[in-house]
């Protein structure tokens, strides 16, 4: 389904005016944090969280996150939606975000909490101030797409889901992609139907860093990190015996996200660790 279109007059209902929220940044991938305790997802509808996100005229975001309790003491509770008011089961940046915001609301022990998503639960902790860590559930061994085709520059793909589908795409340069109009064809591919997936495109620079550009969907654009996508692209450099894990990826925006991970006999990738930032800029009222 193509992104939907940001309401003309760019304001939320009347009912959400004074409503406490946080902005938050995963390197570069930023979202409205909310507090769970004080407004749900029944409030709001996708016009408004339209709103919030769209830049220019809102706060300005890639998405939106309820943050509350979990369902035992220690756990929180993570509910994420795109820019475009779609629901997302599972978002690696802002599942770091929320684990440093779980801890600073108090409903969840920076030590090591259990974070539930809509794609299960898994263990976080806010290792120091702006930085958590993620362990994600095993992911299975990155996959050829059939049907897939190919275009000049990009050496090969695979698709792998953590949390939710990345196509993995090795090219010779990312800042060559033509991102906006190569990501879309590839998250509409017919091949990657009916859900299509996040378009991650990947290459090793002439310092040797891996670097990663991601276009993602419910956003339909490019968005400056991807935490789940950075777990994904490791797995893949592995199994293509382009480097071993862990290993540092760097962002769109400038920053390192890292990723830990051991392969198992099967094929899999075990002990998956997500480490990356999750930093709070401001905090205020939406008017």
């Amino acid at each position: 389904m193509e992104g939907a279109t940001p309401p003309a007059h760019g304001l939320v209902r009347s009912h959400l005016i004074g409503l406490p929220v946080y902005k938050m940044t995963g390197s570069g991938n930023d979202f409205v944090m909310v507090d769970a305790r004080v407004s749900t997802p029944a409030d709001w509808t996708p016009e408004d969280m339209q709103a919030v996100c769209a830049r220019g005229t809102g706060i300005g975001a890639d998405g939106i996150v309820f943050v509350g309790p979990g369902s035992h003491a220690g756990a929180a509770r993570m509910i994420y939606y795109n820019a475009d008011g779609s629901h997302a089961a599972m978002c690696g940046n802002a599942a770091l975000c929320s684990t440093t915001l779980a801890a600073h609301l108090g409903v969840g022990t920076p030590e090591g909490m259990d974070l539930e998503t809509d794609a299960g639960t898994y263990q976080s902790r806010a290792v120091e101030a702006g930085r958590a860590e993620l362990h994600l559930a095993p992911v299975e061994r990155p996959a050829a797409v059939p049907g897939l085709a190919l275009s000049a520059g990009e050496r090969q793909a695979v698709l792998t889901r953590v949390g939710v589908p990345h196509l993995i795409v090795l090219v010779d340069d990312v800042d060559d992609v033509d991102l906006m109009d190569r990501g879309r064809a590839l998250r509409f591919d017919p091949a990657l139907a009916p859900d299509g997936a996040n378009i991650n495109f990947i290459a090793k620079d002439e310092a040797g860093r891996w670097r990663m550009r991601t276009y993602e969907r419910g956003i339909e654009g490019e968005t400056l990190a991807c935490g789940t996508g950075a777990v994904g692209a490791g797995c893949a450099i592995q199994e293509w015996s382009l480097g071993g894990l862990p290993l540092d990826i760097q962002s769109r925006s400038g920053r390192m996200i890292g990723v830990r991970a051991t392969k198992a006999q099967s094929g899999r990738y075990d002990d998956v660790w997500l480490i990356g930032e999750g930093r709070m800029v401001f905090r205020g009222v939406i008017t």
